[in-house]
């Protein structure tokens, strides 16, 4: 993908990360969506490409999200495909909490998985770790291969998971083996991509989150030389028939490479709120100053990028 235009992504997702921002702790998480929304989907259409949203957070009436099929860009220039998640962790933002960005991942057509909005069972490691997991092997083992694989103590392992009702036996299980666990209340695309980073302090994602993250995720996680392995795990009837319409096999194990595919994707994140990825949005007088993440597959490159915005008058 052409550089230029991973550039062009990061203003989009600066302006999105920005409007967001103004809505942290305000309780309102419909309202800093919606301003994350119309921000990237306006810099979208800002920009010469043709975009198709192939995998977002909902449907055509769903909105105010930017829908799965949207078509995004001044259609002109390449077709890409988009994931797309303008605020991941509204909660956060809503709350104040811990762990917010603004997020795309574009890629050739037809490399990024196309989805319905579901859940997806996920297991996530870094490089050292990448060929140890296995989705169908039991907490332990898992967690054994893995300290085996970083040098490590099992009591030394700390492993990411969202803090839901339905991980509440995984989490015991993991804290049986004696390793720790680290709960996140949202945001399980920077929690999927942490333990790839170094010094993260995580070394291991495990259990139930959107099918969207996990392509998201995986963009980031294949760059950096991680793994990420999914299968949809439909929490009901409706989420069931919803990836059987769409032509996806329900039993399917989904890796990083299946998810994301090719070497012409990038992954573009810039922070609402302090997370493993990147610092929050920081509002200082005249002044609005972002810090973002972008990586290109072609090239296996990983920038940060601090930008200061001069704040009209």
């Amino acid at each position: 993908m052409d550089r230029n235009l991973a550039l062009e992504f990061v203003r989009v997702t600066e302006a999105a990360a920005i409007a967001a921002a103004k809505w942290v702790g305000r309780g309102d998480k419909h309202a800093a969506d919606q301003a994350a929304v119309d921000e990237m989907r306006a810099r979208f259409n800002q920009i010469e490409f043709a975009g198709t949203v192939v995998i977002g957070e909902g449907s055509k009436d769903e909105a105010p999200e930017l829908y799965t099929g949207e078509k995004v860009g001044g259609g002109n220039g390449p077709e890409m495909d988009l994931a797309v998640d303008p605020l991941e962790a509204t909660d956060s933002v809503a709350h104040g909490r811990y762990n917010a960005i603004s997020v795309i991942v574009a890629g050739a057509k037809g490399s990024l998985l196309g989805a319905p909005d579901v859940y997806m069972d996920k297991i996530a490691a870094g490089p050292k770790a990448a060929k140890v997991i296995d989705i169908d092997a039991s907490v332990e083992a898992n967690i054994k291969k893995v300290a085996k694989a970083l040098g490590k103590d099992v009591k030394d392992i700390t492993v990411i998971v969202l803090e839901r009702d339905r991980h509440e036996k995984l989490m015991q299980e993991i804290r049986d083996t004696g390793a720790r666990v680290r709960t996140i209340t949202d945001g399980d695309v920077a929690g999927a991509i942490a333990p790839s980073i170094t010094d993260s302090g995580i070394d291991l994602l495990m259990g139930i989150g959107a099918s969207t993250e996990a392509v998201l995720a995986a963009a980031a996680i294949k760059i950096m030389g991680g793994e990420i392995f999914a299968r949809f795990a439909p929490k009901d009837d409706k989420q069931k028939t919803a990836i059987e319409k769409a032509g996806l096999d329900l039993k399917k194990i989904y890796s990083a490479e299946d998810l994301a595919g090719g070497d012409q994707l990038t992954f573009t994140a810039t922070g609402v709120i302090d997370g493993p990825l990147a610092r929050g949005v920081k509002f200082e007088g005249n002044r609005i100053v972002t810090h973002s993440v972008v990586m290109r597959a072609s090239s296996g490159t990983v920038r940060y990028i601090s930008t200061d915005h001069k704040v009209k008058q």
